[in-house]
This record gives C-alpha cells, sequence and structure tokens, in this order.
C-alpha cells in the first residue's frame, strides 16, 4: 500500500522535526491496523476473552460440602452406665480366741495367705499343762472303769446262783456305768484341752490378702473378749455393687414386656467396670441379683455384680462406673451426639436427600451409648443424616453430602469433614 507523507511549507517548518522518526511510528501503526483484531497478541486476556473454565457469570458458586453419615439400622444393645463401689467377695477377722501373750507374727502384711496357714502363735504353755492335767484324770477315769467293769463281770454269774444279792450286782452295774460316764466327762477335757492349744496358734480361717497386723509381739490378747490381730479379704473375684433409678427400672421392665426391647442375653447380664481414668477392666462380669425392694430415702435399687480380678488391680472400697447392658433395641442405629438436636419440642436430625436438600427429621432417641445417641424411630435404611457442615447452609441452597470421619480417625475417600458447628454441638446438651 502506497505511503503519503505531507510535509508542511517552509513557512510553519518546525526546527525540531525529525523525519526518519516521524516515518517508522507511521508505518508501524499501518502495519498493525492491517493485521486486525483476529490475531490477538499470545497469553493475552482481552475484554473479549472468554473467562478461564468456560464458567461465566451464570454458572455460580459450586455446593457446599457437608459431612453426613449413612443409616444403616440392627440390633444396638442398650448400655446403661451407673455408679458403683468394689467389695471383696469374702472378708474374715483375724482373732485371737485364746489368751496369751502374743510371740510371734507369721506371716508378710499385704501378703496373699492360703486358708490354714500359720499367723500368729501365742503362749501355749498354760493350755499345754491343762492338756496333761485332762490327759492324766483320763486315764485314771478309765482306769476306775476297768476295775468296775471286772468286778460287774464277776459278780453277773454269782447273782445267777443266788450266791450274791441282786443289790450288791445292781451297784456294781451303776459302778460300771458311772466309771464310763466319768471317762466320757475326761475325753472332753482332752477334747477342749487340746482345742485351746490350738488356738494358740492362729491360722488363717480363709484364703486371700491379708493386710496389716493390728497388734505386735508380746501384747496380751484374748483376755476377755477375742482380740481382732488382722483382715484377710478375698479380692478375686470381687463384688461391685450399683444402684438404678427404680423409675427407669420399672420402665425397662414395661418395655421388654410390651416387646419394644428384648432381653440382652439368655443367661446373666454381662457387665463393665470403667476405672476412673476412662478405661475399663479386662475382665468382664456378670449379674447377680438385683434387690426386691427400693431405698425409702433414695429411690433407688441395688445391684450386685461379680468381677473377676486375677491381678489384684481392683481393690476394696474403689468408686467405678458400671457398664450394663440389659436390653436389645431391634432395628435401631447410633448417631454422633452432634448430629442430633434436642429441645423441649423433641429430638431431630438434619437429613441430606439425593437432591442435595437438606430437611429437618424428627426422632426417638433411646439414649446414650460410647459417646453417641441410640435412635429408636424416625430414620429409614441408606438415609444421609447430617453431622458436620451445619454453618454453610443457607436457607434451601442444595449442598453436597461426603462421607463424615470422626476427629482423629482416618479421613474418608470423598473428603474429610469439617469441625461441627456451634449449633452441632448444642444439640448433644
Amino acid at each position: 500500500m502506497p505511503v503519503t507523507i505531507s510535509v508542511p511549507s517552509p513557512a510553519h517548518r518546525s526546527p525540531v522535526v525529525r523525519l526518519p522518526a516521524l516515518v517508522s511510528a507511521l508505518v508501524v501503526s499501518t502495519v498493525l491496523a492491517a493485521c486486525g483484531p483476529s490475531a490477538p497478541p499470545p497469553g493475552g486476556g482481552g475484554p473479549s476473552a472468554p473467562p478461564p473454565g468456560g464458567g461465566g457469570p451464570a454458572g455460580g458458586m459450586p455446593p457446599p460440602e457437608v459431612g453426613v453419615v449413612t443409616v444403616a439400622p440392627g440390633d444396638v444393645g442398650l448400655v446403661t452406665e451407673l455408679p458403683g463401689r468394689l467389695e471383696a467377695s469374702r472378708v474374715a477377722q483375724v482373732r485371737a480366741r485364746a489368751a496369751g501373750i502374743l510371740q510371734q507374727r507369721l506371716f508378710r502384711e499385704g501378703s496373699d495367705v492360703k486358708a490354714g496357714q500359720a499367723l500368729f502363735r501365742i503362749d501355749a504353755a498354760p493350755y499345754a499343762a491343762t492338756l496333761q492335767s485332762a490327759q492324766a484324770s483320763l486315764a485314771r477315769a478309765q482306769a476306775n472303769l476297768g476295775q468296775a467293769t471286772a468286778l460287774a463281770e464277776r459278780y453277773k454269774p454269782l447273782v445267777a446262783e443266788n450266791a450274791i444279792s441282786q443289790q450288791e450286782y445292781a451297784n456294781a452295774v451303776a459302778a460300771q456305768k458311772a466309771a464310763e460316764a466319768d471317762v466320757a466327762v475326761a475325753r472332753a477335757a482332752v477334747q477342749t484341752a487340746s482345742i485351746n492349744v490350738n488356738y494358740a496358734n492362729v491360722t488363717a480361717p480363709i484364703s486371700g490378702r491379708i493386710g496389716r497386723a493390728l497388734v505386735t509381739e508380746g501384747a496380751l490378747v484374748g483376755q476377755g473378749e477375742a482380740t481382732p490381730l488382722a483382715v484377710i479379704q478375698q479380692v478375686d473375684p470381687m463384688y461391685v455393687n450399683f444402684t438404678q433409678s427404680a423409675a427407669e427400672a420399672m420402665r425397662l421392665q414395661r418395655a421388654l414386656a410390651s416387646g419394644q426391647l428384648k432381653q440382652a442375653g439368655a443367661g446373666a447380664a454381662s457387665i463393665r467396670v470403667v476405672l476412673d481414668d476412662g478405661t475399663e477392666h479386662g475382665q468382664p462380669g456378670r449379674l447377680l441379683f438385683s434387690d426386691l425392694s427400693v431405698d425409702a430415702t433414695t429411690g433407688q435399687v441395688t445391684l450386685r455384680a461379680e468381677v473377676p480380678n486375677p491381678g489384684g488391680m481392683l481393690l476394696p472400697g474403689l468408686y467405678v462406673r458400671v457398664r450394663l447392658e440389659q436390653a436389645t433395641a431391634g432395628n435401631a442405629l447410633t448417631l454422633p451426639q452432634q448430629a442430633v438436636t434436642r429441645s423441649a419440642q423433641g429430638d431431630s436430625v438434619m437429613v441430606v436427600s439425593s437432591e442435595g436438600k437438606v430437611a429437618p427429621r424428627p426422632v426417638k432417641v433411646g439414649g446414650q451409648q460410647g459417646g453417641q445417641w441410640v435412635i429408636l424411630d424416625g430414620l429409614q435404611a441408606g438415609e444421609q443424616v447430617m453431622v458436620d457442615g451445619f454453618q454453610k447452609l443457607r436457607g434451601d441452597a442444595p449442598v453436597k453430602a461426603v462421607p463424615w470421619s470422626a476427629p482423629g480417625s482416618a479421613p474418608a475417600a470423598a473428603g474429610g469433614a469439617e469441625p461441627a458447628a456451634a449449633p452441632a454441638a448444642a444439640a448433644a446438651k
């Protein structure tokens, strides 16, 4: 294309105009205009360029993600946690049954002892002397019995021949029977003296763990009363005594009678002992009995269970919590506490539909188990219950459901759930 350059007349020419620079600028402008708008510069994002991703103003923001759990009903054991206290299954007080000076202690305090094991030795010299005297009296009575028996035997044929009178024979027989009675008395005296000698050697009445000695060597014991010497407690197994509200027990019985709940297990109910640090005792126990009367002052019913304690970790008098499974709820499920909103109007959860719509749903809560609520009614299998992301709800706007994982556990494949919002945390109250 030809380029026309106009040069001013000499009368208007400026002394500073440089012709070569002006020509170069005009040539570049002409070339750019000839190229047209069909070839934008590389990497350009001019006003006519579409936005990245092809979204456009009509695309909007993606729906927020909320954590959900999928409902899977089944049989859920209703576990009740009750306060209790441990008690030794057998307790025996070791007492001095013979009076005298305590000479020796034969056990180590705090150790395990066997039934019949020697624990204390009391001075037995007076009782040994009494035993010898009783034995001597027995020997004399036996000698008299021999003499009376021989006399009665000699008189027997004589009285048949009328060689002696009937009175003499009767006296001889009476003397024989009196001698037999004296022998029996002497034998009883020997037995009593032997018992007192044995009492001087104090033994363990039961097997168990013995505590500290209540007396020391040199003490006078058993003088006038049976002096306590030590206490033995059998700590394997242990008893745990706990109480339950009478109203709760009656409500449970009505539910079992109506068929709403099923009895847990065919035999005795199983229990778990929870220590003060929240850990469970390794050995499960079994319920022994429930008291037949209600405490008039507290309105509680007392129950007792037996717990194995092979290692001796459980100690008598320790306060514990008892987890007792008394019944089983059919077609029930458990939900995290933050998923359930509890109010005076009732309990409810937020259900997420397949289209992402969130709607409240009333449910029936049957109790608490392992930090979760037991849901007895109100949900169907396969429904998704919202657990996390309550702060992201905006009216009727749809949401995207992702599997929820508990804090501290491995995140779900579809993305982990965010911490529960304040409204959800208040639902657990």
